[in-house]
């Protein structure tokens, strides 16, 4: 427990600080099933139940009264709001209007598809007790008057360039003011003409400066307003004064004044002279305000608190953070905007800045020209003043929203908000504002207005609830195009929503008291200013001037501690927001667990796994071929302190086995590899046991040192400690020799035979030694010499490298512990028990052929103490014991600590 509780430690630190570096949006209170909205009726084009259903392509809906008009794909539909039946709404009114044949040929020429080349009806609004219609006509755009009622055209139809897009896919807006249409659309085939434009009244027909980016820059129409003696057109653009930024897009509003007569035939002749465009604030203040400059929706000139006010739906670009935010803007504060400075760049290099107001010419440019003015008519006016205007449509300041803070935020989900509908009037005494915001996954997302103050412009805002408002089983495919929400709409007198989708229009109830009609708590805890708990113990809808008793307790400001548990209810207020992101919490506490919990088991793990590494190897590999090996390893380790390389041999049978007729012997070759035909295959580890490692060796140094060196060499074994004891007969050659007693290696031991006489019978250790010996001067067949050549790259070669063979197995030298050396011991010479291994074989030599020091006798019966490293060493000085090495100095303590850069 002590080992996990730092971890724990750590991963409530994190948590704690998630939560307060992440601040999360509140989910809605209630969320409606989506069993509940597949009840709600749905239009589809048809007429009555057996009617064939129609693919409508809705484009526009227009709402009169109780009746919607709804401009199609080549149809032109009337609705009654009332005539339902069931689950579905049917039309009572159809009109088709389709694109002729030459107009359709003409479309086809131009590169479009068939599926475009059709009418689209755009434009519907209501003039004169009629309709004014528009559609695309196949990239041709046409304009024509019907009745209301029975939908027959009325006249003749007119163009309808500038007053209707080429495309369906382009976005426009219009109205109608004092007898004129108004419009914001693209004029051209390839839309790159955008225009306001001013036509069909008694006024003279105005449009803005053609191809002048100052004005326009890839404008979206969004909407169109009436206010004062002004009509204000809301649309985004790329913005001119950021270039240096690339391109970004922002959200402005334009004006232009009714009256405009347009300018004087040497400036501005049939073009706006009051045409002034700002841009819109919607942000979240800070160090560095976060702007949403992208504009989706606006509302209609609302008064609320006494003041006309607009609000305005905007989102961040698709390339940034996801984030929608509604902002309020003040009517007059908008137009005291238009009054203050203007904006201008001097030259295409230079950044905009704000024109000085003793450079603004007289009468201001931009304003509407009054009667009995001086200048009654705008084209009176000065050249000055319509140039300056011409060149300078741009104000400095921006529009501010009221408050200084968006009244609602929504952001990381997986959807934009694009359309939006507001209700000054809800709840039983009209004294709410609810907020329907419609989203490009067909949710509708509702949000109750809360005010902080009598006289604070700042508001909050509580989300109520989120819909599911498109219905795939009745509006078809369900696709991400089929979802865009395309009107959002509220009908007041039935209290609904109308949902205009490209397939379908659904027609939802602005609330769903219902769900909560079985627990109190549910029902007021829900918040939802059209509920209310009346007197028969049930959540009901409460219609605007109801005179039924009701409780609806604290809907601002949500206190209903007092009120007791849902007992057996099924409560619907869940915190879910299906469409919404993977909380953050939640993701950095389960990255946060995940890594903790993991660490922690992989410790416990990897100790667990040491802990029962070696019991498995003592108790699961007790074999005949593990114990000889663990004996031999043994012989070399178990001594006086010897470190550096250990020879590991595996045998492979079992057992003592008798020696062969030729004996038994192992040499180990430079490049690891054994003699062909001379190695015992048992005493060898298979190829699958034994990692490949890179060849190594030892020599000693040519400057007599006594360090490690990388050239190579071969080292045998007695054969009373490494190789077998069965002699081997070794042709009389003359040989160099070093003798090396195994007592240095085992401390007195005598390996494997010399614990077989320790236990016969107390016996003194005996001595054995190892003798290492080298032919002199013989050469082989082709004259090379059979001793050790050195190559150009400093490698060794012996006269006793095997030859390539199958047969081979490598042998691996595994680095034992270091350990310190004792003091060298006197070399002795007892009798039979020196071996001689030469590049041949290894065979005992009797004490006659041993080489004595000059001036002592061997005596082998008493074990006589042999010559000192010193007398050793002024016998090899003169010579007398030819061209034998002295190797003792390798196992001094300090040659022990010398290593090479392989490690030897």
């Amino acid at each position: 427990m002590t080992t996990m509780a730092p971890p724990l430690t750590f991963l409530l630190l994190l948590l704690r600080l998630a939560h307060s570096s992440f601040p999360e949006e509140p989910g809605p209170l209630s969320y409606a099933p989506l069993e509940v909205v597949r009840r709600y009726p749905v239009f589809v084009g048809r007429a009555h139940h057996s009617s064939q259903r129609q693919e409508l392509h809705i484009q526009t809906v227009l709402q009169v009264n109780r009746t919607l008009y709804i401009g199609a794909r080549d149809d032109l539909y009337r609705v009654e709001l009332d005539n339902m039946s069931g689950d579905e709404m049917f039309y009572s009114k159809k009109r088709t209007w389709e694109s002729n044949k030459n107009d359709i040929r003409v479309c086809r020429m131009k590169g479009k598809h068939e599926e475009e080349c059709r009418n689209f009806i755009k434009v519907v609004l209501s003039q004169h007790e009629g309709l004014f219609v528009c559609g695309t006509n196949a990239f041709n755009p046409l304009c024509a008057n019907y009745t209301r009622d029975s939908l027959e055209m009325v006249g003749e139809t007119v163009s309808g360039m500038a007053r209707c897009p080429y495309d369906p896919r382009h976005a426009n807006v219009a109205l109608f003011a004092e007898g004129s249409l108004f419009t914001g659309t693209v004029t051209d085939f390839l839309a790159i003409d955008a225009v306001i434009y001013r036509s069909l009244g008694d006024s003279p027909a105005l449009r803005t400066v053609k191809h002048d980016s100052k004005w326009f820059r890839e404008p979206f129409f969004v909407s169109a307003v009436e206010w004062g003696p002004h009509v204000y057109f809301f649309f985004r653009e790329m913005a001119m004064e950021f270039h240096h930024l690339e391109k970004v897009m922002v959200s402005r509003v334009a004006r232009v004044c009714k009256g405009d007569m347009g300018g004087s035939q040497r400036v501005l002749e049939k073009q706006w002279t009051s045409f002034l465009k700002a841009r819109l604030n919607c942000s979240v203040p800070g160090d560095s305000h976060f702007y949403f400059n992208l504009l989706h929706a606006t509302s209609a000139i609302l008064n609320m608190n006494g003041r006309d006010v607009i609000l305005g739906l905007f989102s961040t670009p698709p390339n940034s953070i996801p984030g929608s935010a509604v902002c309020v803007f003040d009517m007059q504060q908008l137009a005291r905007v238009f009054e203050g400075r203007f904006k201008e760049q001097k030259s295409p290099e230079s950044i905009w800045t704000p024109v000085p107001d003793e450079l603004v010419p007289k009468p201001r440019p931009g304003g509407c020209a009054v009667q009995g003015s001086p200048f009654s008519s705008s084209k009176s006016l000065p050249d000055e003043v319509l140039n300056f205007v011409k060149t300078h449509p741009l104000m400095d300041e921006t529009i501010p929203l009221v408050g200084h803070r968006p009244w609602v935020v929504k952001t990381m989900g997986r959807y934009q908000l694009t359309a939006m509908v507001v209700d000054t009037e809800a709840g039983p005494h009209r004294n709410h504002t609810v907020l329907f915001l419609g989203s490009t996954r067909g949710t509708v997302l509702k949000f109750l207005i809360l005010p902080s103050g009598e006289k604070s412009p700042t508001h909050s805002s509580v989300f109520l609830e989120e819909v599911e408002g498109f219905n795939p089983e009745k509006c078809g495919e369900d696709s991400v195009q089929a979802r865009q929400l395309l009107f959002l709409s509220l009908d007041r007198p039935s209290h609904t929503l109308l949902l205009a989708f490209t397939s379908c229009l659904v027609r939802l109830p602005t609330a769903r008291c219902h769900l909560h009609s079985r627990c109190m708590k549910s029902c007021l805890t829900s918040r939802d200013p059209y509920c209310g708990w009346t007197r028969g113990s049930t959540c009901s809808f409460l219609r605007p001037g109801t005179r039924l008793p009701f409780q609806q307790d604290s809907i601002e400001y949500g206190n209903f501690s007092h009120l007791g548990d849902c007992d057996g209810a099924i409560q619907q207020s869940l915190l879910i927001e299906p469409e919404s992101l993977v909380s953050l919490n939640l993701l950095v506490a389960s990255a946060v667990s995940a890594f903790t919990i993991g660490a922690a088991l992989s410790g416990l793990a990897v100790c667990w796994i040491m802990a029962h590494k070696p019991g498995n190897r003592r108790h699961g590999n007790n074999t005949p071929q593990s114990t000889i090996q663990r004996q031999e390893r043994g012989m070399l380790t178990s001594g006086g302190g010897m470190g550096g390389s250990v020879l590991s041999v595996t045998r492979q049978g079992g057992g003592d086995r008798p020696c062969s007729q030729g004996g038994e012997t192992l040499f180990v070759m430079p490049n690891g590899w054994g003699k062909s035909g001379e190695l015992d295959p048992g005493f060898l580890p298979t190829p699958e046991h034994t990692p490949q490692q890179k060849r190594r060796g030892l020599r000693l140094s040519d400057s007599g040192s006594g360090g490690w060196d990388n050239s190579q060499t071969y080292l045998g074994g007695s054969t009373m400690g490494l190789a077998s004891p069965c002699p081997l007969p070794c042709p009389p050659h003359p040989s160099t020799a070093v003798y090396l007693t195994t007592r240095l290696f085992q401390g007195g031991g005598g390996g494997r035979h010399g614990g077989e006489e320790r236990g016969r019978g107390g016996e003194t250790p005996r001595q054995h030694y190892v003798c290492l010996s080298k032919p002199r001067g013989e050469k082989g067949r082709s004259g090379t010499p059979k001793s050790a050549l050195r190559k150009s790259a400093g490698e060794y070669v012996y006269p006793m490298t095997p030859q390539d063979s199958p047969d081979r197995r490598r042998v691996v030298s595994a680095p034992s512990a270091p350990m310190e050396f004792g003091e060298p011991l006197p070399l002795r010479w007892p009798p039979q028990e020196g071996y001689i291994l030469s590049s041949q074989c290894m065979v005992p030599v009797p004490p006659s052929s041993m080489p004595t020091i000059k001036g002592q006798q061997y005596v082998a019966q008493h074990h006589t103490p042999g010559p000192g490293r010193s007398q050793l060493r002024g016998a090899l000085g003169r010579g007398e014991l030819g061209e034998l090495v002295d190797l003792s100095q390798l196992l001094s303590k300090k040659s022990s600590n010398e290593r090479t850069h392989n490690g030897q």
